[in-house]
């Protein structure tokens, strides 16, 4: 082996390792509701496309932090299988997590699992998640899910609008073949989701405040 190919090799592993405490650093901020630390893991112009959420990183710890607030006592993000492609200054990532928590209310205990795709960019010497895909892949649910709505995997899928389960069944989702989004290339935002999801906000406050 030459000097440039283990340098090349070294320089692989330290970037597979600068993504994988990344990607840590996302689970631990979240389960410990630090705002710093999750916001650490973007950059600060990525879209996090969440199912009932869509937008930048700012307002998806609000988002998030609000959410298991609200519902759970305690809940643990852990991260499991996970691959990486590298394109240069791009890497694409498939993370798989499951999420586990205690319910404020109803049921005790709260189980779903799924996985982060995610579109790495290494800027100025330092990666983090330029966009990121969140997709179910199961739960725990009282009742077999239809895999063609979204909503059904989700533990407050009860809670959600009409509005809210179109909404989502408009995003993507996870599907057992090469169309999953994990093979996606570009992964790419989609404009038409931020501009719909805008406009559920807007109804959404409209019915608040009416």
């Amino acid at each position: 082996m030459t000097v440039a190919a283990l340098e090349a090799m070294v320089r692989e592993l330290w970037d597979r390792e600068a993504i994988r405490r990344c990607l840590s650093r996302y689970a631990r901020g979240v389960d410990r509701f630090d705002r710093e630390l999750i916001l650490s893991s973007y950059h600060p112009d990525p879209i996090d496309e969440h199912g009932k959420f869509v937008g930048g990183p700012k307002e998806f710890v609000d988002w998030a932090i609000g959410q298991h607030d609200k519902a759970h006592l305690t809940h643990q993000h852990c991260l499991l299988n996970h691959t990486c492609e590298f394109e240069g200054n791009i890497a694409y990532a498939e993370t798989y997590f499951m999420l586990v928590a205690i319910n404020r209310e109803g049921k005790p205990l709260v189980m779903n699992g799924g996985r982060y795709v995610d579109r790495f960019e290494k800027r100025v010497g330092e990666w983090r998640i330029a966009y990121r895909i969140c997709l179910r892949d199961w739960g725990m649910v009282d009742e077999r899910p239809d895999v063609n709505d979204l909503s059904s995997f989700t533990s407050t899928r009860a809670l959600l609008s009409a509005a809210e389960r179109a909404f989502m069944n408009g995003g993507p989702g996870a599907k057992r073949d090469r169309t999953d989004p994990s093979y996606w290339r570009p992964l790419e935002a989609d404009s038409a989701r931020l501009e719909a999801y805008a406009k559920l906000r807007q109804a959404k406050a409209e019915r608040v405040g009416a």
